[in-house]
């Protein structure tokens, strides 16, 4: 395996014992948090294969809940953080699936407040390096380590190219980018990863497209 830095390795500076039990779990929380857009009223955690066995006594269950609440790897409430948020009313429940995972480090996350919803699946990969591969039923690959954009948007002709022109014509290079579909001219979901912010002007402008519904910045 080629790791891309010494902190895939040996791991962020942390609260907790594992990288890949803790460090990634608070990394999946943290994208499922920014995803969503706000602090949920209610988190319902799937834990998978190794993370179902040891999430209590490798800290997972405190970990995920830290990154929700967008708690970063070395502070110091992550032991509190299931605590923290009971006490601001968030609603928080655990299961321990006995399903087998794809990999062994995966956790399914539901966060809601009323009528918004999210499905979040993400995997800890090890050093504290994730990947979400799941997104409200459509099947993605996101990093979190360079800046993303997730765009809603109907399974429609030209869609695409009026969302990459906006790109290219302001000089964003994209570094990654996949598009998934559930069924044919209905919903899509296009996940582009870029090696430069992307200014909140850009958004606007790609969220005036047509066919667009909503974009997401993570």
């Amino acid at each position: 395996m080629k790791y891309r830095s010494v902190f895939e390795i040996i791991g962020p500076v942390m609260v907790g014992p594992s990288s890949s039990h803790t460090a990634g779990a608070i990394r999946i929380g943290q994208i499922a948090r920014k995803i969503f857009g706000r602090e949920p009223k209610s988190i319902d955690v799937h834990f998978y294969g190794s993370f179902a066995e040891t999430h209590k006594g490798h800290a997972t269950d405190v970990a995920v809940i830290g990154g929700i609440m967008a708690f970063e790897t070395d502070d110091e409430r992550i032991p509190k953080a299931i605590e923290i948020a009971k006490e601001k009313g968030i609603s928080i429940k655990f299961y321990k699936e006995e399903t087998v995972a794809q990999h062994p480090n995966t956790v399914k996350l539901i966060l809601q407040d009323g009528n918004e919803k999210i499905e979040l699946t993400g995997i800890s990969v090890g050093g504290g390096t994730v990947q979400i591969i799941e997104l409200n039923g459509f099947p993605i690959r996101l990093s979190g380590e360079n800046p993303a954009i997730l765009i809603l948007h109907k399974d429609a002709y030209g869609t695409i190219a009026a969302v990459t022109n906006v790109l290219a014509r302001n000089q964003i290079n994209i570094s990654h980018m996949e598009v998934s579909r559930m069924e044919k001219g209905h919903h899509a979901l296009m996940v582009i990863e870029t090696d430069q912010m992307i200014q909140e002007l850009l958004i606007q402008e790609m969220t005036l497209k047509d066919n667009i519904i909503k974009v997401i910045v993570t």
